[in-house]
């Protein structure tokens, strides 16, 4: 009976496989022992460094997974890594990401920065034009800067522009939008930036989607609803086909794109997988070629079984927990909030937990930015048997014991690995303190949502992925009335050092600047650092054309696919072969992605309550390792 319940499910999923179209044209086929996989040709490059053409697959479709869904590609409003992947692949600001991640022109052939580094000159291409055949020139990025920085936008990532001279008070409302630091100058083609002060991230900036440009007759038209298909008009090199939520969004490669015929990919799909488990099932089958992660439970599995395909490297992000300082009971409490800092060993969670080569954090800032030195604490050089002896004595001085007990919540988004760390944290906190943690899980913009009105949050995930190498891109989220900060955090030291950081024009006093000022916030206890991330992701072996770096930044315009040894002609994979490859999925499973958690999962957001259990044992049993 076994085996016949376990055939008749390797034939319903080899079903479900075939009207998906998620295997390429050339049967590639991730589910079969690395040894009978498809492999490419060997790269063949001509003279100008572009692929010989017969080494090039028939299809030149990308299927990329891409986390939560975005909640909008209106570049302006956009908020979030999945969004910021998409929209580097609609738009093109004046600068722009090269394939290994450094600054080079974009809409701007090139630029003049004056004496003191306050005004940048930018000479726009004079071929430039919108997807719908209109031309771009510098008015049209005049009109979106002051678009991003207007209050009727709201846009979350505005605060990015404050460098711009002005931003600060149009963005308040206090100045209209014409006296916004950026004009015109002698034609239609030069565009000319204001600063406040020397800002040497300022053309990195320049990239990121708060700066892109947005056609003003096609937000004129269709107000809200200009960034959705059929209606939105960009100026990157893909447009917008379609958007089906939750399953999908299409984007179509644009003939009119300055670089066009350097463009190889026609197709990119967009796949919102929230599961990381789930997208290494879809990588699997061929379904997606490249997923945004991959489960921390299953490193060694990975490394044995897709030794070729997994690709992990240094990433300008940082991954920690939020107080929300408005609330009870972290107002005014300092000595709570350490305790619980200290109560966590990062060493266990980085090696037992997270798994693939994370480093512990114990600062805001992560190691490798531009060269700058993160603060570090005095308690970093501690053992973590002094930091839970000094836990437990700030607990008892903030009130709580066993007569008074501790019940706090940690909120948190849909994904395993975030419900894993928070499992491990919560875990700590009651081996060391005592104290007992329910776990809220909540679909993304939800979750985002309740981040913002600090109402219902308490302890909430968090973290900060950086558009650009410095380290101002941290430490400016907690400024005050900074609208990504959720933390409700507001110090005047801490605002008036970040004033002097954006106005110094010597590289290592602004450095000791941010120095300062990440003392300052790591002194008043407002996050809980936990490590500083590194990416971790399948990729098909047949994408070529991009390399890892430190922003993780890949538009696909630089991508292409290989065509596999000996592939045949467009045929498309039978049922026999689905049915085979279905088999072989199921007969090398991966590690169950979840492990033994504490309660079943239920529709919406979720209270887990965390027992009283060793914390090693715990994470061990929540991340063992499983084979073939």
């Amino acid at each position: 009976m076994r085996r016949l319940t376990a055939c008749v499910a390797v034939l319903m999923l080899a079903l479900t496989l075939i009207p998906l179209g998620g295997c390429s044209d050339e049967g590639l086929d991730f589910g079969v022992r690395p040894e009978n996989r498809a492999r490419p040709v060997e790269l063949v490059l001509l003279e100008n460094g572009r692929p010989d053409p017969s080494v090039l697959a028939e299809e030149q479709v990308v299927r990329r997974g891409n986390g939560e869904e975005p909640s909008t590609l209106d570049p302006h409003r956009a908020d979030g890594v999945p969004a910021a992947h998409i929209l580097r692949d609609l738009f093109e600001g004046l600068t722009t990401i090269s394939s290994s991640g450094q600054i080079v022109p974009g809409a701007a052939l090139r630029w003049n920065i004056s004496r003191d580094a306050r005004t940048y000159t930018f000479y726009l291409r004079r071929d430039l034009s919108w997807s719908n055949g209109e031309p771009l020139n510098a008015s049209d990025f005049v009109y979106s800067l002051r678009r991003a920085l207007h209050p009727d936008t709201a846009s979350a990532s505005a605060a990015a522009l404050l460098p711009i001279a002005n931003a600060r008070e149009v963005l308040a409302g206090e100045l209209p939008i014409e006296d916004l630091g950026v004009a015109l100058l002698d034609d239609e083609f030069t565009l000319q930036i204001t600063l406040t002060g020397p800002t040497p991230y300022f053309l990195g900036l320049m990239a990121s989607p708060v700066a892109y440009p947005v056609n003003r007759r096609n937000v004129e038209a269709f107000g809200e609803l200009f960034s959705m298909p059929g209606n939105l008009v960009s100026n990157g090199a893909f447009t917008l086909n379609e958007w089906v939520p939750r399953t999908r969004i299409v984007l179509e490669k644009n003939p009119l794109y300055r670089e066009a015929r350097d463009t190889l990919i026609e197709r990119v799909f967009y796949i919102p997988v929230e599961e990381a488990s789930a997208e290494v099932n879809r990588f699997r089958v061929g379904e997606l070629d490249w997923t945004s992660e991959v489960p921390s439970n299953q490193f060694a599995w990975l490394q044995k079984n897709y030794p070729d395909e997994l690709v992990i490297s240094p990433w300008t992000g940082s991954y920690f927990l939020g107080f929300n300082l408005t609330q009870e009971p972290f107002v005014d409490n300092p000595s709570l909030r350490m305790a619980l800092i200290l109560a966590i060993d990062r060493e266990i969670i980085t090696d037992k937990v997270t798994r693939f080569g994370e480093r512990p954090s114990y600062s805001l800032v992560p190691p490798g930015i531009d060269g700058y030195v993160p603060f570090t604490p005095e308690y970093a050089d501690w053992t973590q048997d002094e930091r839970n002896h000094e836990a437990r004595r700030l607990l008892e001085q903030a009130g709580y014991s066993d007569a008074n007990p501790l019940h706090l919540e940690i909120r948190y988004n849909t994904s395993g690995n975030h419900k894993k760390i928070a499992l491990a944290v919560a875990s700590m906190w009651k081996q060391v303190l005592g104290v007992s943690t329910s776990l809220v899980n909540e679909e993304y913009r939800v979750f985002l949502q309740n981040r913002q009105q600090k109402i219902v949050t308490r302890v909430f995930r968090a973290g900060w992925i950086s558009d650009y190498n410095d380290p101002y891109s941290f430490l400016e989220l907690f400024r005050t009335g900074h609208r990504g900060n959720d933390y409700g955090y507001s110090n005047s030291t801490f605002d008036a050092l970040l004033d002097e950081v954006g106005t110094e024009r010597v590289r290592a006093r602004r450095e000791r600047l941010m120095f300062e000022a990440e003392r300052v916030l790591m002194t008043d206890n407002v996050i809980i650092p936990i490590y500083s991330h590194v990416s971790k992701r399948l990729v098909n072996p047949h994408l070529r054309g991009w390399q890892p770096n430190v922003l993780d930044h890949h538009p696909t315009r630089f991508m292409y696919l290989l065509r596999s040894r000996g592939a045949l002609s467009s045929a498309s994979p039978s049922a026999v072969d689905a049915v085979s490859q279905a088999a072989s999925v199921e007969a090398e499973a991966p590690p169950p992605p979840e492990g033994a958690l504490p309660s079943p999962e239920t529709a919406g957001p979720q209270a887990d309550e965390v027992d009283d259990e060793d914390s090693s044992e715990r994470i061990e049993q929540e991340n063992g390792e499983g084979g073939s």
